[in-house]
């Protein structure tokens, strides 16, 4: 099987990729530069750069109104998503870590969308079990712990409005989904892509973008 017209990423190339995507604004620019001053060792939880104006157009093109996030890190992709949504728009973001959130905030409030967030502190499966079972999320973004990636999708599928959308970070997860002998995180990742790809309830399509991103439609 060959790999069609796939093109090798260089640097050069993803230099120019992100020259020609919506630019970051201040506070975004601000946001990343502060992970991963603060955050070096775990930066790289963060949504890749060129996914913030992908997430933006993506709760524009759903006419998102009520999104839900599955780990939040130091919020980039929070702000990214908020700052498309309509002024009564909201985000239930979900995240363990006050440390990391705490420099979310600081960039919500700075950019006027922190009115649109609200953030639980919380095992995410515990925030969502808390939610009405009917569907009225209308997108979804996970991005956390890989184990979970299922438990995580099986309660917000019900959840999800008849056309909803459900993404999902690192589907290609470095690669590793190869391995058949994978343990951890990775093979958490097999298992979801497995189960994301068999569920009648969804249409998916798992991209190439950064470490691999699912998009998944309720029917």
């Amino acid at each position: 099987m060959t790999k069609g017209n796939s093109t090798k990423i260089t640097d050069e190339l993803y230099r120019y990729v992100l020259d020609h995507n919506p630019p970051l604004d201040e506070v975004q620019r601000g946001l990343v530069a502060t992970t991963y001053e603060k955050f070096p060792d775990v930066a790289g939880m963060q949504s890749a750069e060129e996914q913030g104006p992908l997430l933006a157009f993506l709760v524009r093109l759903t006419g998102a109104r009520h999104i839900v996030e599955i780990g939040t890190f130091t919020g980039f992709s929070t702000l990214s998503m908020a700052q498309a949504l309509p002024a009564d728009g909201r985000i239930v973001a979900c995240d363990v870590s006050r440390e990391w959130t705490a420099y979310g905030r600081e960039a919500w409030e700075a950019a006027g969308v922190a009115d649109r967030i609200d953030l639980r502190i919380a095992p995410a499966l515990e925030t969502l079990r808390a939610m009405p079972l009917e569907p009225h999320v209308d997108m979804a973004y996970v991005d956390a712990d890989k184990e979970s990636q299922i438990a995580y999708w099986e309660e917000l599928v019900p959840r999800l409005r008849p056309g909803g959308l459900i993404v999902t970070d690192n589907t290609l997860f470095h690669g590793t989904v190869l391995d058949e002998a994978a343990t951890g995180s990775a093979a958490g990742v097999r298992a979801y892509n497995e189960h994301v790809a068999a569920d009648t309830r969804m249409e998916s399509v798992l991209l190439a973008i950064s470490d691999g991103l699912t998009l998944s439609r309720k029917r």
